[in-house]
């Protein structure tokens, strides 16, 4: 297998770099020019069907037939503008990816081209082969996709693609959409009823979301020389290189022209698609880079990322090169995560976690504030077991990601806000400004300044105007996290602002009830508040002795998605029911499942067929040598121990492979899916994966490395 690296590296060699002409001077010129949005629709609707359409998406209604008719007439004739003809119901399924089945425009029994409301709004795609987790059976094939109207219709590669949601037969939601959408309508009720303690102008309240998507970039004949890549997304062996991330020479460095021409080319036909990319950069591990946008509203940015992605795997094709979004694609080298930086925004244009000079929006900034720790701490288990993955399992706690461990930070000045309303128990209520100063409140606005530094090792933290959640993994679909923090912070809203309602009616002015339960959450939450250093062993121990969970695994972290506390949320905020609750924790613990199996067999057969082959062929010729010098009469010790080595690591390695295999029959026999997933972690991952691994990188070390079968992590990381 030899060959395959060095043709693969001989052709990295002569790679050239793609010109990328720009289509216009301006991004403006052409941005969002293949998306059918509130001004495409404002453009070609007539005012009335355009109102309603605007009503039923502000106000989230269904769309009636006659309206879609319109809609679906004028997107028609949009597309086939734009050389389109097919259309998709463009959704994204528990499978992590993204999907769609197109139909044509043409109808060849009417001889025209055309595209009914009816076929707007709801398509019915094959559900059989989806993941359902015990929802459908394999023969119970009917499945819906509906139209969500409040993300834009878009066209790539002359198809229109519809965002819906996709629900079983039966109703149970089987994507990521559907149970967003019922979280952040969710918030925006209970924001803006709490809202209005402080403002009654305020009608409406909108999640943001702004993500980090980091990844690594590889050139693609490397890629293809890498099994271990083609089929898990990692690399199950490579030693690592003399020189990896130890010098930060690559963070922020000049970006390699042949990335850079990527980044511009996936840029462009984003922009086109109105995706609202704005920052680039090299990142912390060598070939690791980062893309960021401008914030958007949660649904459309969710939406934007998964888009992102493929695009970005489309563009890579014609610039020779591999996206990798896998969490942890090399070992000893940053992971990649997805950070999500969250904020709630009134219609009146009040970023309600901005700080502020006005006294009142203050106390209201803290009250969102205090309410989202309150939310976070009686929900940290659910937010963990939202960014469970078996690819993020390598990644939490490691090379800069925070670690499994659910915490929050605040910064000095916000701690020293929270602590004083905590300790001062007989606060003097007065009118005016003078009851915000006795709070500290008055220096909150420096905050933007110059008060919070960031913490990279907290999972949740707030960065001056916003939360950063920070543990998300690269390859995740950010609509899980996203559901569950809206869901939580939807549920804390409701229960303040009933119990602010009690105090009210008991006779308690406004701002004291408001002062007073906040008082009470600071206390009830402080144990999820921590400014430290979140890799430290210390954390470690004080987090156990505060409660907090450290569950380091997927499978075990899964089981805080059906906990009965966490099915009385869903079934509170009418999110998800039990049903739909059950079949996803089925479908993820399957998904880990699945996952370390592929990677143990990919383990398996690299381990077998390549390295140990071409260990034992570099063993033979140290023998040969080994025979040579003692016919000389020459010291042949030195090899003869090598030669011992070399046979150590390879009986270590067959040995390990072998009781692998083994653990994975026996795994494989188990009813329960939990168990089963438990076994795969503990038994197979746990047991043999570094076992293994350490072997082979020894082996790297010591075979000739014309003979080395793998793409070496030097090159693959350094020569673009």
């Amino acid at each position: 297998m030899s060959h395959l690296r060095f043709n693969a590296l001989q052709e990295v060699q002569q790679r050239s770099r793609i010109d990328v002409p720009s289509p216009s001077k301006k991004v403006s010129d052409y941005f969002g020019e293949l998306i059918f949005g509130y001004e495409q629709m404002r453009n070609t609707l007539s005012p009335e069907i355009f109102s309603r359409v605007d009503n039923a998406i502000r106000k989230r209604r269904k769309i009636d037939l006659e309206t879609a008719d319109s809609v679906a007439a004028a997107v028609r004739n949009w597309a086939m503008a734009h050389g389109v003809t097919h259309y998709t119901h463009w959704f994204q399924p528990l499978t992590g990816a993204t999907a769609e089945k197109h139909d044509a425009f043409f109808d060849p029994h009417k001889g025209i081209e055309a595209l009914k409301g009816s076929e707007l709004t709801q398509q019915e795609p094959d559900a059989s082969s989806f993941p359902s987790g015990g929802i459908r059976t394999t023969f119970e094939a009917r499945g819906y996709t509906a139209w969500d109207p409040s993300s834009p219709i878009f066209i790539v590669d002359k198809t229109l693609c519809i965002p819906t949601i996709f629900v079983s037969y039966t109703g149970e939601a089987l994507d990521y959409k559907a149970p967003l959408l019922k979280a952040l309508k969710a918030v925006d009720k209970a924001a803006t009823r709490v809202c209005k303690l402080f403002d009654r102008d305020v009608t409406k309240v909108t999640a943001s979301l702004g993500w980090e998507q980091e990844y690594f970039v590889i050139d693609e004949a490397l890629f293809a020389a890498r099994p271990d890549l083609v089929m898990s997304g990692r690399t199950v062996f490579g030693h690592n290189p003399a020189r990896g991330q130890q010098l930060d020479d690559h963070y922020f460095g000049a970006i390699p022209t042949r990335v850079y021409d990527f980044m511009k080319d996936f840029e462009i036909e984003s922009h086109r698609l109105g995706i609202p990319l704005r920052t680039r950069h090299n990142e912390v591990a060598p070939s690791q880079f980062e893309v960021a946008p401008m914030y958007e509203e949660a649904n459309v940015a969710t939406d934007h990322n998964s888009l992102l992605k493929d695009v970005m795997s489309k563009v890579a094709k014609k610039h020779k090169v591999k996206v990798l979004f896998h969490e942890k694609p090399f070992a000893g080298l940053n992971g990649s995560g997805k950070h999500n930086n969250w904020s709630l925004v009134t219609d009146t244009g009040i970023n309600l976690f901005q700080p502020s000079s006005s006294a009142r929006e203050n106390l209201q900034f803290l009250t969102f504030l205090v309410i989202t720790i309150k939310a976070v701490h009686d929900h940290a288990d659910l937010l963990r077991a939202t960014i469970a993955s078996a690819g993020n399992d390598f990644r939490l706690g490691a090379n800069e990601a925070p670690p499994a461990i659910i915490s929050i930070f605040l910064g000095e000045t916000l701690t020293a806000v929270l602590d004083e309303l905590e300790n001062n128990g007989n606060i003097k209520v007065e009118k005016g400004d003078n009851l915000y100063m006795k709070l500290g409140i008055d220096q909150i606005p420096e905050i933007i300044l110059d008060n919070t530094d960031r913490n990279r090792t907290s999972p949740f933290a707030f960065t001056g105007n916003k939360f950063e959640f920070r543990a998300v993994g690269s390859d995740q679909n950010v609509a899980n996290p996203m559901t569950v923090l809206n869901l939580i912070m939807a549920h804390q809203l409701e229960k303040f602002h009933e119990q602010v309602s009690i105090d009210i009616d008991k006779g308690k002015e406004r701002r004291l009830a408001i002062i007073d339960i906040l008082r009470e959450y600071v206390k009830a939450s402080k144990n999820i508040r921590f400014e430290g250093d979140g890799y430290s062993e210390n954390w470690v121990k004080e987090a156990k002795k505060r409660g907090l969970s450290n569950v380091k695994d997927t499978p075990r972290a899964l089981d805080f998605l059906v906990s009965k506390a966490a099915k009385q949320l869903y079934n509170e905020t009418g999110v998800m029911t039990e049903v739909e609750i059950e079949a996803r924790h089925e479908i993820m613990l399957e998904n880990y499942v699945m996952k370390v199996q592929i990677e143990s067999r990919v383990m398996g057969d690299l381990a077998l067929n390549h390295i140990i082959p071409t260990a034992i062929a570099y063993q033979n010729k140290l023998i040969q040598n080994a025979k040579g010098l003692k016919e000389l009469g020459l010291d042949n010790s030195e090899i003869v121990d090598d030669i011992k080595t070399i046979s150590g690591y390879i009986i270590d390695i067959e040995q390990a492979v072998m009781a692998m295999i083994e653990e994975r029959k026996k795994a494989n026999k188990i009813n329960s899916p939990r168990d089963r997933a438990i076994a795969y972690g503990d038994k197979v991952k746990e047991q043999y994966f570094h076992k293994i691994r350490y072997a082979v990188d020894k082996l790297e070390l010591f075979v000739d490395d014309k003979d080395w079968p793998l793409v070496k992590y030097r090159e693959m990381l350094f020569i673009r």
